[in-house]
């Protein structure tokens, strides 16, 4: 039998340090049969990791600090454009948000688990991200009746 020429689905796993990523990776036995491409706010998680897959660090940012965003961004463009990923999962914050984002302009799926902590009101990033996301969910079946394209399906903890 010929070897197949099918590569493996290419994932980017994109959060904040702490609780985004953590929320994130309790899902990771989803893409253990791709590739994975980790980026996020801080190079303390890298040892852990790098034993999933590639790892990025591009740094925190806001919106009260613009010059971290475009610096943040300048790095995610290198990262996107770099690795081409088939789907972008985030759980948010910022980092997140950038990388879903520049992950649609080159046609990736996007799918966005908002953080268990947003209880009565979705993150500022899921906000923006939802009207681009291919799934988008949130950990309270209350959320998902206040949003359109919002699902609920279950919590992560």
């Amino acid at each position: 039998m010929a070897p197949s020429n099918k590569t493996k689905m290419k994932i980017c796993l994109a959060a904040s340090a702490g609780g985004h990523l953590t929320q994130l990776l309790k899902l990771s036995e989803s893409w253990q049969d791709c590739d994975a491409i980790y980026v996020t706010t801080s190079a303390l998680v890298r040892e852990k990791l790098q034993q999933y897959g590639k790892f990025y660090t591009v740094g925190e940012c806001n919106r009260e600090h613009i010059l971290r965003v475009i610096l943040v961004l300048i790095r995610c463009i290198n990262i996107i454009l770099r690795e081409r990923p088939d789907v972008v999962i985030s759980s948010g914050a910022a980092v997140g948000c950038i990388m879903c984002f520049l992950g649609k302009l080159l046609g990736a799926e996007i799918i966005w688990l908002d953080s268990i902590t947003n209880v009565e009101r979705i993150s500022l990033s899921g906000r923006m991200v939802r009207y681009i996301a291919d799934l988008f969910l949130v950990q309270w079946p209350e959320l998902a009746g206040q949003y359109s394209n919002v699902e609920y399906a279950g919590e992560v903890i």
